[in-house]
């Protein structure tokens, strides 16, 4: 109606790939088909990186207005390529496709001699948010770290881990005294919310499960409590911000599948994709986007919400057919 075209978003297709790696392994008698689905989203990403860079990466299809900054259509982010290459290390890891590991480990040249290094204390950086900016995203730079620790993980590239290490003792230092992390340092975005603090605690975890250096078990632990404590009505209803109840957004219900699993609270995980599928999934199937005091906000968005929705879903299943390694 509006004439605007249909965009694919890499995140989007990441996010299905993702999904279709724990669905082979929590299905078995539908792998052959998950598999191939896996395989062709693969295809799809390697075609979809923007080029021009040292290695492989992404951006959104879309021009993007952000609070610093606007970003044309493709700009390639941390953010865009941390969750698309930790999509295709799952499908590596579970399903042995050797291009998804390739494509990884030329994301992480883009990582590392693309994307500015903004200095902390001590020789700790922070990396910036897309390669012209000077941001201090903290969920942004433990996706490029935990990037790096997956690539090291198979070629045992030091200098990979060195960087990582360093921007996640930046993280580190942030932290604050209840647990908690602001999603920024450095200027007024010092908010703290249940996906932000969410990702940050996953890329801890994966550093940690990867690299089998415990220096930053404590602070980690010290952030699951918090996020455990506050962000969970009831042990049901993911809550947006520590503080409000509403608004439940399907983004933080989806992330909160994916960080309850990872840590172990499975119980949990369920007893939130039963409130989700009950008060939020609309007559045809799609999630709404929020679920506020009065009303649900039932837009489709397919990366936000839906799509989302489907990979949490399909890790919650991936741990209750009692697969339980953490990648």
């Amino acid at each position: 109606m509006l004439r605007i075209p249909k965009g694919y978003n890499p995140v989007t297709l990441a996010f299905v790939l993702e999904a279709s790696a724990y669905r082979a392994l929590a299905e078995p008698e539908r792998q052959v088909e998950h598999h191939a689905r896996a395989a062709q989203c693969v295809s799809e990403l390697e075609r979809l990186q923007t080029a021009g860079y040292h290695g492989a990466c992404w951006g959104y299809d879309f021009d993007w207005e952000s609070r610093y900054g606007r970003l044309p259509s493709g700009t390639p982010t941390v953010v865009a390529t941390g969750l698309v290459t930790n999509a295709l290390f799952v499908a590596y890891r579970l399903l042995g496709l050797d291009r998804a590991f390739d494509l990884c480990a030329s994301a992480a040249r883009f990582v590392i001699e693309d994307l500015p290094r903004l200095p902390g204390k001590g020789g700790d950086f922070c990396w910036a948010y897309y390669p012209t900016d000077h941001q201090q995203v903290l969920n942004a730079t433990l996706k490029g770290a935990r990037l790096c620790v997956q690539v090291h993980s198979v070629t045992n590239q030091e200098s990979l881990l060195d960087a990582a290490r360093s921007t996640a003792t930046f993280v580190a230092r942030q932290q604050r005294t209840d647990g908690s992390w602001p999603y920024a340092v450095s200027d007024r975005r010092s908010w703290i919310d249940n996906f932000h603090t969410a990702y940050v605690l996953d890329a801890f975890n994966a550093y940690q499960q990867l690299t089998k250096d415990e220096r930053f078990r404590v602070v980690m632990d010290k952030g699951w409590h918090f996020y455990r404590a506050n962000f969970f009505f009831d042990d049901r209803i993911p809550k947006y911000y520590s503080h409000a109840a509403f608004p439940v957004d399907a983004t933080a219900c989806a992330q909160s599948l994916l960080t309850l699993c990872r840590f172990g609270d499975v119980a949990t995980a369920a007893n939130v994709a039963e409130w989700t599928i009950n008060n939020m999934q609309c007559d045809d199937g799609h999630f709404a986007y929020q679920c506020r005091r009065r009303r649900l906000v039932r837009i489709p968005y397919m990366r936000w919400s839906s799509a989302y929705m489907y990979l949490g879903l399909s890790r919650l299943s991936f741990a209750l057919t009692g697969h339980s390694e953490a990648l």
